[in-house]
């Protein structure tokens, strides 16, 4: 659901483009307490495994594609305004070396895959865990619909507004029922993806999820007298260093950037295969870095296109990697600041 330019109007992109500025900004200040608790290295390696993930383009079927966007799943990982700032690293790595995504829709792409997916997979997940039992295993499930939802979300949100500031005159009904239609098939790979590596994680390391670290099961006492109670523990799960799991985790991302994706579907995403259909997608316009050596996920220069594909994914995990630390960094640097700043005007 990458947005090409020239889909929209000047206004509605700036107005986008302000939105999620306006998200990321907001979620730097925020992102704080969640990085505190497992560090920026998870951040970084979120950013990369989406990335990787949405390489692998998979059949939908009537010759359509789809890929993973990764709200939900980075929000359960890392937080929601953690992942905020994750899918914003992505789609700004995507965006600039790798042309896929317009630069003056980059602020639209930000808002629907980078805040909506994150919004809406977030509060259907933290809404069903509240009816789910109190345990670390609820958030596989509760995730995983989450994720199925947020993607036909966006696509109707992309619906809305391109009826404001869309480039081509299209029927509201037509467009709604053919973006959205198509998108639920989307979240139906969105959501069996979520659930396996939410699952692997969660077998493995329940303590680098952050939607888990809150869900331990009530203690049951019994006294010598065969009475029972519960006790609730009041503290969540202590998330220990990632070590080990960090380079399993970057072995496994490179793997699918590097392998994976040479397997990917060619057939046109959903959002490619509406515009085919209902006549807009002549209105898309080439990316002002379309002439990147990275340009299509292929390095230039190299003339096997397997060999170059891998390089090309290899070069964006290790970007991407770069970059979510980095964000991640400076987002803890500015709440530590902040709260310094705090604490002395206190004192």
């Amino acid at each position: 659901m990458h947005v090409p330019d020239g889909f929209f109007d000047a206004p509605t992109s700036i107005a986008t483009g302000l939105i999620a500025a306006g998200a990321v900004g907001f979620s730097l200040q925020r992102a704080n307490r969640e990085i505190r608790e497992t560090g920026p290295a998870l951040a970084g390696l979120t950013a990369a495994f989406v990335f990787a993930v949405q390489m692998v383009n998979f059949p939908v079927g009537a010759g359509t594609s789809g890929h993973l966007l990764g709200g939900a799943l980075a929000a359960a990982l890392v937080g929601p305004w953690t992942a905020v700032l994750v899918m914003s690293t992505v789609l700004l790595v995507q965006g600039l070396l790798f042309a896929d995504g317009g630069l003056t829709a980059l602020g639209t792409n930000i808002t629907l895959m980078g805040v909506v997916t994150v919004i809406v997979g977030y509060f259907v997940t933290r809404a069903l865990l509240k009816a789910l039992p109190k345990r670390v295993g609820s958030v596989v499930p509760a995730t995983t619909v989450g994720a199925l939802i947020s993607v036909p979300v966006a696509a109707l949100c992309f619906t809305g507004l391109y009826v404001i500031g869309g480039a081509v005159d299209i029927p509201l009904g037509k467009l709604a029922t053919a973006m959205v239609g198509w998108h639920i098939l989307v979240g139906l790979g969105e959501a069996v993806i979520t659930a396996a590596v939410l699952s692997a994680v969660v077998a493995t390391r329940p303590d680098l999820v952050y939607a888990a670290r809150h869900l331990q099961a009530d203690l049951v006492l019994v006294d010598a007298d065969g009475n029972t109670s519960t006790v609730s523990p009041d503290k969540p799960i202590a998330a220990k260093p990632a070590g080990r799991s960090f380079g399993v985790g970057v072995a496994a991302t490179l793997l699918v950037a590097g392998v994976v994706s040479l397997f990917a579907s060619a057939h046109p995403d959903g959002l490619e295969f509406v515009g085919a259909k209902l006549g807009f997608e002549s209105a898309a316009k080439d990316s002002a870095v379309a002439g990147s050596p990275l340009a299509d996920y292929g390095v230039s220069g190299i003339g096997n296109s397997q060999v170059s594909g891998a390089l090309a994914g290899i070069i964006g995990v290790l970007v991407t990697i770069a970059v979510g630390l980095a964000i991640a960094k400076i987002a803890s640097l500015r709440s530590s600041a902040r709260a310094e700043q705090t604490d002395l005007m206190q004192s």
